[in-house]
């Protein structure tokens, strides 16, 4: 789209205004450092990029806390960016974590949420030597006294 822009074709007005709004100078490439702007503007979401058809090769992914996600499928060969609307259907995957963005067909094991209560948050130790990924699963272990 970059480069049809470049070589005098308009864009749609939406379009046109979206990427004024977000200030993405389209006379370049669009590369990380115009995602990042892309992801400052659209905060209620969390943009994450694959290359490829790769399910295992996440390109680009902020750290926005946002449930909402738009995934993006790069291609290196052309450079050109597409909307995936059906993740699990282009990756040909059952599943996808939430936590990490891996994509995968029976089991997985993420390191970066809590398997218990799903939160992503810094490691707790307690003094009976157990980690705890989350606050709230500290605080049960704490209550419960497992």
């Amino acid at each position: 789209m970059h480069k049809s822009y470049r070589d005098g074709c308009g864009l749609h007005k939406p379009v046109e205004e979206f990427f004024n709004a977000s200030g993405v100078d389209l006379s370049n490439d669009v590369g990380f450092e115009e995602l990042q702007q892309f992801q400052q503007y659209l905060s209620v979401y969390k943009i994450i990029v694959f290359d490829g058809l790769y399910p295992d090769r996440v390109m680009f992914s902020e750290n926005s806390l946002s449930a909402k996600k738009l995934y993006l499928l790069y291609y290196r060969n052309s450079g050109h960016n597409n909307v995936i609307t059906n993740l699990k259907g282009a990756m040909a995957k059952r599943y996808i974590c939430n936590g990490c963005n891996t994509l995968y067909d029976y089991t997985h094991k993420c390191d970066k949420v809590c398997s218990l209560c799903t939160t992503k948050d810094r490691s707790k130790h307690c003094t009976c030597n157990r980690w705890f990924l989350s606050e709230k699963c500290f605080q049960n272990h704490l209550i419960l006294k497992v």
